[in-house]
């Protein structure tokens, strides 16, 4: 859920870390590989992917399709992939019971941790289980306002890495639950 700061370290979905002691060859800017050292369309931005292979091919001739807006019926890129996510996330919290009971606790953890190794950009999903395994960062899930909370700092960590502004987490309920006070929800 957040770009890597290279592309030079490889992971598997297992944790493990990798360092090649040759250096690797380096991506073209944007482009993020994955564990197999090819690049990885799903942590990659459509923009930074079809300049790569835009270039790879050697054509000059422009997209049919802007850069910008990859067609809805191809496979997601890291942006795309990031919105739906954290609309997913922020929707669940939204509807999370006022007062969780014990075994919705434990789903929602386990739910957390298993989303955390699944997720497809392995990159953002390596940087999430590393933040969570942070003191005070693991889920909170005792209720909706907390978990409500857990999410929104968990978003804003992402947006700060992003260079994106953080989102007030005082109004996370208007712009996830109730719609904002303005009435344009309504």
């Amino acid at each position: 859920m957040s770009f890597p700061s290279s592309g030079l370290v490889s992971s598997s979905r297992d944790d493990t870390v990798t360092r090649h002691d040759a250096p690797p060859k380096q991506p073209p800017p944007g482009v993020v590989l994955d564990k197999d050292g090819k690049p990885c369309r799903t942590c990659t931005s459509s923009a930074a992917w079809m300049a790569m292979m835009k270039s790879s091919t050697g054509k000059t001739t422009k997209p049919v399709v802007p850069i910008t807006t990859p067609a809805s019926d191809c496979p997601p890129d890291v942006e795309e992939l990031g919105r739906s996510t954290w609309t997913l996330l922020h929707s669940i919290a939204a509807t999370y019971p006022e007062n969780a009971p014990p075994e919705t606790q434990s789903i929602t953890k386990q739910f957390i941790s298993t989303f955390s190794k699944l997720y497809p950009c392995w990159v953002c999903a390596d940087d999430f289980r590393a933040w969570m395994a942070k003191p005070g960062n693991e889920p909170k899930v005792k209720g909706q306002e907390e978990l409500g909370q857990w999410m929104c700092q968990a978003h804003n960590v992402v947006n700060v890495k992003l260079g994106k502004p953080e989102f007030n987490c005082n109004l996370w309920k208007q712009r996830w639950k109730d719609g904002w006070d303005d009435g344009r929800c309504d």
